[in-house]
């Protein structure tokens, strides 16, 4: 079955994971060099100390990439922006500003971050907003470029009325 509430909120137009779960061969990749290494050697392979740091290298890689899946991840639908764990809806976004090309520094940029996050996470970019409540704050992303356009598009989509598949508001579908 079909979550109702992803056909509420439209088609994904963005998304970005946050982590990859790539990082987790590191741990076993490094051991196997190190169990190569020693095999190659005079000496014994020591499997109690590298199964120890397969175990710490692992699982400290699955909770870095989990954490990041969770407060890094971002999805724009047709009507919502989701920014780790929070989900706004692009009809509270009230300005959505343009990049800061200037020497100075823009109000929005020392704004809060959206999601749960105290500020733009590292290797992402931020984009200005302004809530219809007032205040400024920043979406982000990677592909700031990319988020932008879509949200931009998005924002303009739900400004007009149109709901999720470019379909009006209230309409009725006679199925």
């Amino acid at each position: 079955m079909a979550d109702r509430g992803a056909d509420e909120r439209g088609e994904v137009l963005f998304h970005e994971s946050g982590g990859s779960w790539w990082a987790l061969t590191v741990g076993p990749l490094l051991v196997g060099a190190v169990v190569a290494v020693e095999a190659s050697g005079p000496g014994q392979i020591h499997w109690p100390v590298l199964s120890i740091f397969f175990v710490i290298l692992t699982g400290f890689a699955a909770v870095q990439v989990y954490a990041a899946r969770t407060h890094v991840s971002v999805t724009l639908t047709e009507t919502t922006l989701t920014q780790g764990t929070v989900t706004i809806a692009l009809s509270d976004i009230a300005t959505i500003y343009p990049e800061n090309h200037g020497h100075r520094a823009k109000d929005w940029e020392s704004a809060p971050a959206l999601g749960e996050l105290s500020a733009v996470p590292r290797r992402r970019t931020g984009i200005g907003l302004e809530l219809t409540s007032g205040k400024l704050a920043q979406a982000w992303a990677r592909d700031a470029q990319r988020l932008r356009s879509e949200l931009v598009q998005a924002h303009l989509a739900v400004e007009m009325g149109l709901g999720p598949k470019g379909c009006a508001k209230g309409a009725d579908d006679d199925d």
